[in-house]
């Protein structure tokens, strides 16, 4: 499989559509060489603003430029992308109803040796609350290249959960995808397991755990729900059809996120089947490698296929 940076992909595609749409403009916050933003900086000088260690200021900002007719893009760490910001960008952004585009990067144990202070087990929980907003998180460089268009063609704010480290390419290059629809990565026979996986780090290690599911005589449907905010409703409940259990992934608290939006489904439409969650369990984050954290939070694929036999119990 082909693997790419996933920050490369982001801002080589910003660049592409700012060639296209003067009104273009990217703000971020001191972040030119992590995020990869100094691309940017070099093709459009004239509408790239650092803001400096200024996240709360940066959203500010981004909302002005949205009430002058901008698409403005602002870009910093996750954490500092939701918990630093959540005020400014609920009230100046979002309830004003301007377009400002929100990039969070380096989504929960992706923020590896940064630790615990850096480490958003919670942003897509505290986003998810906000009325109206969309929220996407990519799995591959196939589905960023293709969705970020479509998130800057949205006259809303978004929030985008970006994992800017490599990933395999999940998808063909000429895949379709459409903000608020999920895809089957791996179709399960009948009576089979349906994972529910979010991010780029857990398809990947549901596909993983299905292959380890298989070897155990368990078939597995996986699902990569792509946006977690509108939720694929109808997706999700047709794969639920003939499903005997659902078990849903993602890097981030079970609380709050895509655990809770299954749930929600779930309960709202009176899907019987046995349910669980992997994510963190009501944990803070700490300083260690993104494989180690994987295994220390039973994120990976063994722990994922040790949850669907439990469940299955």
């Amino acid at each position: 499989m082909d693997t790419k940076e996933m920050r490369t992909v982001f801002i080589n595609t910003l660049v592409e559509s700012a060639r296209k749409d003067g009104r273009i403009v990217l703000i971020d916050a001191d972040l030119g060489k992590a995020g990869a933003t100094a691309s940017f900086a070099q093709t459009f000088p004239e509408r790239h603003i650092n803001v400096g260690v200024a996240e709360a200021n940066m959203i500010g900002v981004a909302a002005g430029l949205a009430s002058l007719g901008k698409i403005p893009v602002a870009q910093t760490f996750g954490c500092f992308a939701s918990r630093r910001v959540f005020d400014q960008f609920f009230i100046s952004a979002s309830y004003a109803k301007l377009p400002v585009k929100l990039i969070g990067t380096d989504p929960g144990i992706s923020a590896a040796f940064n630790g615990g202070t850096h480490m958003p087990f919670e942003d897509l929980g505290t986003m998810r609350l906000i009325p109206g907003l969309t929220i996407v998180e990519p799995s591959d460089p196939v589905s960023l290249a293709a969705l970020l268009p479509q998130l800057l063609d949205l006259n809303s704010p978004i929030y985008l959960r970006l994992y800017r480290k490599p990933l395999p390419a999940l998808y063909p290059e000429n895949e379709p995808f459409r903000i608020g629809k999920s895809k089957v990565l791996r179709q399960g026979g009948p009576g089979s397991v349906l994972i529910i996986a979010l991010g780029g780090i857990m398809v990947n290690e549901a596909l993983e755990a299905a292959k380890i599911l298989e070897s155990r005589g368990i078939s597995a449907t996986v699902i990569d729900a792509l946006t977690l905010k509108p939720l694929d409703k109808d997706g999700l409940l047709s794969a639920m059809n003939g499903a005997q259990a659902v078990l849903s992934c993602e890097n981030h608290q079970i609380h709050g996120a895509l655990g809770s939006a299954v749930a929600e489904l779930m309960a709202e439409y009176r899907i019987g089947l046995p349910f669980a969650r992997v994510g963190i369990r009501d944990e803070f984050g700490q300083v260690g490698t993104e494989q180690w954290l994987k295994t220390h939070y039973k994120l990976d694929s063994a722990s994922i296929a040790e949850a669907v036999v439990e469940l299955l119990k």
